[in-house]
């Protein structure tokens, strides 16, 4: 795809586009559930270097395929290079999960919770967290679809904003470890891999795992937006490898530093405010108090700028291509260069789950959706790599090589993904993993009833026949697109 929206993303953005999308709230509130699981210092530290190499593992399949095939789409493309029969199937599929998942409700609602908590609103209510959700996400819409160089400003200023908190933290822990701040050592360093009374265990192990692996998500977004960068194959090269190891180096460094502040029970027992101690034991009650809902706020609006550019370029792809309904609507590009129509559908879909679900933990639910069928979707892309890496029918080639082991450890690290929410919780009355997997599971398989309507039962009706059409874009780039063929 190549999108006429004047000046691409150099690999400064496409460095940020990653970043804001990788830290968001995981990095200020996820340790404490990992330690607490853990059960000591040194297996918490541990863990966190695993989920950034199998991150890293990801990265190195998404470097082959995107550098072999540098356009805009992501999954998208690898899954139709793989999967081509059942013809368009595999297309369909990933249309269900992209337009009913991919929305930005989870950010954008945070982001609505911690700016009423920073305006001194101790409790704010889910009504008034959701209107300033809505407020956000429309916000975010129309800055990338009537400014898109002000959208792509803002989101480079709150990549470098986070990376500054960040490393505030990473180096007042480390003051704090060399004894230099006037608090009481905590001696968490003391026998780091000494058990702490709790946690431990594979099943808590694999739990604390899981959850590092959804703090580093948001390594492959550079992915969907390939025909926005200048010199896609160079620049994904380049700043895929920077954003994703910095993000990886300043989380390890992070959650020392919290250990180098924060007494061990506390941060077990924390909740998601671990990073709202760390400031408060450091720069006392009221600034902690102030500081940390706007920081992880702005953190907030900084993914949903990054997954409203990405994915409404997708939508894009889609309508471009005909095979979204109404097509030639999403295909349009508005006077300024921008996805309009695209956006629209990233904010409609959002929108509706900001103010259709009651509130509760039936909200919590469909917020956190999206893990399972994204395991899916990523198991079949590092299986995929292996199948055209080893039939040489497939005369598959790229700039790139992912080593077998590395493409095994990404595909293994989803196949666990997907194992974790079969197993039941000891002592947890019901079985809500499961019920995550089989909706998520549910969404996917919307895709193939798309599928079998839009390219089954409508041709037959119609006396037509879907045809795919290779078109040669201005850039000498190959694209599809879906035409209806009378019989």
């Amino acid at each position: 795809m190549r999108v006429q929206s004047g000046k691409k993303l150099g690999t400064t953005s496409a460095i940020f586009l990653i970043l804001n999308k990788m830290i968001g709230t995981g990095i200020f509130s996820t340790p404490s559930g990992v330690f607490l699981a853990s059960g000591s210092v040194g297996m918490s530290i541990l863990l966190w270097i695993l989920g950034g190499v199998l991150s890293l593992t990801g990265l190195s399949v998404f470097l082959e395929f995107g550098l072999a095939i540098p356009k805009s789409g992501g999954e998208k493309n690898y899954l139709e290079r793989v999967y081509r029969k059942p013809k368009y199937l595999i297309t369909c599929v990933f249309l269900g999960q992209m337009i009913l998942l991919g929305f930005s409700a989870g950010n954008s609602l945070a982001f609505g919770r911690y700016v009423l908590f920073a305006a001194g609103v101790d409790f704010p209510s889910e009504r008034s967290s959701r209107i300033v959700a809505v407020l956000c996400i429309t916000f975010v819409v129309l800055v990338h679809a009537l400014r898109p160089a002000i959208g792509t400003k803002l989101f480079n200023a709150l990549g470098i904003f986070k990376i500054i908190v960040l490393i505030l933290v990473v180096v007042v822990g480390f003051v704090a470890l060399l004894g230099w701040l006037p608090i009481d050592n905590p001696g968490n360093f003391e026998n780091v891999f000494e058990n702490s009374g709790f946690g431990g265990g594979f099943y808590n192990y694999a739990t604390a795992l899981m959850r590092i692996v959804y703090s580093y998500r948001g390594w492959e977004n550079a992915n969907y937006v390939l025909s926005e960068l200048q010199n896609p194959r160079r620049t994904l090269a380049v700043a895929a490898p920077l954003a994703i190891g910095g993000v990886m180096v300043l989380y390890v460094l992070a959650n020392i530093a919290y250990f180098a502040v924060i007494p061990k029970y506390e941060i077990a027992h924390s909740g998601v405010i671990v990073a709202g101690l760390f400031f408060r034991r450091v720069f006392g009650d009221s600034a902690g108090a102030r500081m940390l809902p706007l920081f992880v706020a702005l953190s907030n609006l900084g993914n949903v700028l990054v997954v409203a550019f990405a994915h409404a370029r997708v939508n894009y792809e889609f309508g471009k291509e005909g095979i979204l309904p109404f097509s030639s609507f999403f295909a349009r590009l508005n006077k300024h260069g921008s996805p309009a129509s695209g956006l629209f559908l990233h904010w409609l879909v959002t929108c509706l789950v900001l103010t259709v679900p009651p509130p509760g933990e039936a909200y919590e639910f469909i917020i956190d959706l999206n893990t399972y069928p994204s395991a899916w979707i990523n198991a079949l892309v590092a299986g995929g790599l292996i199948y055209l890496q080893y039939n040489k029918h497939e005369q598959w080639s790229s700039p790139f090589r992912s080593y077998v082991p590395i493409t095994l450890a990404y595909l293994f690290s989803n196949l666990f993904l997907m194992y974790m929410p079969l197993v039941k919780v000891p002592g947890q009355e019901g079985h809500p993993g499961f019920a995550m997997a089989g909706v998520g599971m549910g969404c996917l398989f919307m895709g193939v009833v798309y599928w079998v309507v839009w390219s089954v039962i409508m041709p037959r009706l119609g006396g037509y026949q879907i045809v795919d059409k290779i078109v040669i874009e201005e850039d000498g780039s190959e694209s599809v697109r879906y035409l209806k063929v009378e019989n």
